[in-house]
């Protein structure tokens, strides 16, 4: 939990901006920013770091009270992944179940009231590995979400592609 002061200094920093625009090559009156940061905002980085904390602790929750079960890993499956992000892409990782789709869809919908952060369910997608089609394209109705296939594109790099082709 941050500190009072560091609350008062971003709401600062957030709440009390203005702009103006150029018309015709003349500035007009300054107006302020209701919407809270703009792109290229040099704050934005920071606080959509400290936003994707909180997913993390969210999700940690969810993975505590049994809510979601991640994907284990390695021979004896010790290690559980539940997600990955790089900047403001997000991979969730979970074993095929109803309790799975509905605490994920859950979650993701908590996370937007806490945070403020919009997730865009259009753009995204729900992909299966060894999942029939009928269950994964039922999960993509629930989640509002696209069915995905393997292979696809994360962050520019193949996903689940065969690794013995030259295009891989």
């Amino acid at each position: 939990m941050l500190p009072t002061l560091w609350w008062k200094w971003i709401f600062e920093c957030v709440g009390t901006t203005t702009a103006s625009v150029l018309v015709n090559g003349c500035p007009t009156d300054e107006f302020p920013i209701e919407r809270g940061l703009r792109q290229g905002d040099p704050l934005s980085s920071f606080l959509f770091l400290l936003a994707t904390e909180g997913f993390n602790v969210l999700m940690s929750a969810m993975v505590g009270a049994h809510l979601f079960s991640g994907y284990g890993v390695g021979q004896v499956g010790d290690v559980r992944l539940t997600h990955l992000q790089f900047a403001d892409d997000t991979i969730i990782i979970g074993e095929k179940s109803w309790q799975n789709v509905h605490s994920m869809r859950a979650m993701l919908l908590l996370f937007e009231n806490i945070s403020g952060l919009k997730v865009n369910f259009n753009k995204s997608m729900l992909t299966g590995v060894n999942i029939s089609d009928s269950w994964l394209s039922e999960a993509a109705l629930v989640m509002n979400c696209r069915k995905g296939t393997i292979p696809f594109m994360y962050l520019g790099l193949p996903i689940g592609g065969d690794s013995t082709k030259i295009a891989f």
